[in-house]
């Protein structure tokens, strides 16, 4: 098989490196990839706002299967375009993917087809809003309704706090676009995990459920990121529960997708608030979480391309999704100053030669570049660093293992991953 993966961080990093393990593979392309994919496939730099061009290359090069990771592709619409070309492509199509590109459209969904999650309210103007927010009181969580790279969520633990996010949001135009409205829900309490599966429209599997770190410093301080580390599987999530959610939320999701005239194929990923009243969706992304992903794919024991091609041919039936027993730890290594926009950039990073020593240690590409010769720090998220082990404390002693080894100016890391899991 001849494969394309689209997008350039620790995710896509991850998938190709998976992939990269099949023995159907005999190449890899990526676009446009990054200095660590670069190891293992051939990136090439395409225009990924002309997905025509896209097309063409995948037509061009043979390709059997296109694999997208960044949620703006999705949302544009790439796999309508290869689909229109006979090109076997694995995500949802534009309509499927407004799942996450539209928060409003995921909430009405939920609120329609009975599936679990947080009360709340879409609004399109900053006054009816605030108005909203004074009647139900703090703590509360604002939503600008579009993609704004995971940072578009703010828990207001104050009615203050609310009142200036939707300053933020609506009148400041923060995150642009996306913002032009927000979802208000209630402040739900309790556990977040999140569970990622695969399917094809029809058949849905689930993944090894994981746990995200979006705060940016240790025991859950600071404002939220795209996420500093995770860790799978997740204890919260009990193969009790885990059937729970397959039978309330995933099975339901699907279906309802369906029955709305959007079957969706691709990763679907449910973010989960475990509370005393029960699993509740927080969200819904429509593709390969990040930094999950990175903790995912060590445990996978089944051949990823041959699952992957199942679910874009509608075949996933056929595949046995197999797993092994082990578990895995992801610590991100972020640079100065993120999640801020003006975070530090171009500082020269050391150390990975000696973390391929360590057996079971991976390293992640997340933000990385190459300036004169010089691997070089590029994104806020920098590294990715991955233990994987027979259990949780050992695959993130192995993970720190790895990190005291590499270097960079400025770098910041959390030191309690996993810390649920293991407290």
């Amino acid at each position: 098989m001849r494969i394309l993966v689209i997008g350039s961080g620790g995710r896509e990093h991850a998938l190709v490196w998976k992939l990269a393990q099949s023995a159907k593979v005999s190449k890899i392309y990526a676009a446009p990839g990054n200095p660590g994919i670069a190891e293992l496939a051939e990136c090439v730099q395409l225009d990924l706002t002309n997905l025509s061009a896209v097309a063409d290359f995948a037509q061009q090069q043979a390709i059997d299967l296109t694999v997208v990771g960044p949620e703006a592709t999705l949302v544009a619409g790439i796999v309508d375009v290869f689909q229109a070309r006979g090109l076997n492509i694995f995500g949802p199509s534009k309509l499927a993917a407004q799942i996450e590109g539209s928060k409003g459209f995921a909430k009405d969904l939920m609120a329609k087809y009975n599936i679990p999650t947080a009360a709340f309210g879409v609004f399109y103007d900053a006054d009816s809003a605030k108005k909203y927010i004074q009647e139900q009181g703090a703590p509360i969580v604002v939503k600008a309704d579009g993609l704004a790279a995971g940072k578009g969520v703010i828990v207001a633990m104050t009615e203050a706090e609310a009142l200036e996010a939707i300053d933020k949001i609506m009148l400041d135009s923060e995150f642009g676009q996306a913002g032009a409205s927000v979802v208000i829900e209630e402040y739900l309490a309790g556990e977040e995990a999140s569970l990622l599966a695969f399917t094809d429209g029809k058949t849905i599997v689930p993944m090894v459920a994981a746990q995200d770190h979006k705060r940016i410093f240790d025991a859950d301080q600071g404002p939220n990121t795209g996420g500093m580390g995770t860790y799978a599987p997740a204890p919260v999530l009990t193969p009790e529960l885990q059937q729970l959610c397959l039978d309330t939320v995933l099975v339901p999701t699907i279906k309802a997708m369906a029955a709305e005239g959007c079957p969706y194929v691709g990763c679907l990923y449910a973010g989960l608030m475990i509370t005393k009243q029960g699993i509740k969706v927080i969200e819904f992304n429509a593709r390969f979480g990040d930094p999950e992903t990175q903790v995912i794919m060590p445990l996978l024991a089944s051949d990823l391309a041959e699952v992957l091609l199942a679910c874009a041919q509608g075949r996933l039936q056929d595949v046995e999704v197999k797993w092994n027993n082990q578990a895995a730890v992801c610590v991100v290594m972020a640079a100065q100053g993120y999640p801020a926009a003006d975070y530090r950039k171009n500082e020269p990073i050391s150390g990975l030669e000696s973390v391929k020593q360590l057996e079971n240690a991976t390293v992640f590409h997340a933000g990385t570049g190459i300036s004169a010769e010089q691997l070089v720090t590029t994104g806020g998220r920098v590294l990715g660093v991955v233990g994987c082990a027979q259990d949780l404390r050992a695959a993130k002693d192995l993970a720190y293992q790895a990190v005291e080894k590499i270097n960079f100016t400025g770098q910041h890391y959390r030191k309690d991953i996993a810390w649920r899991a293991l407290k």
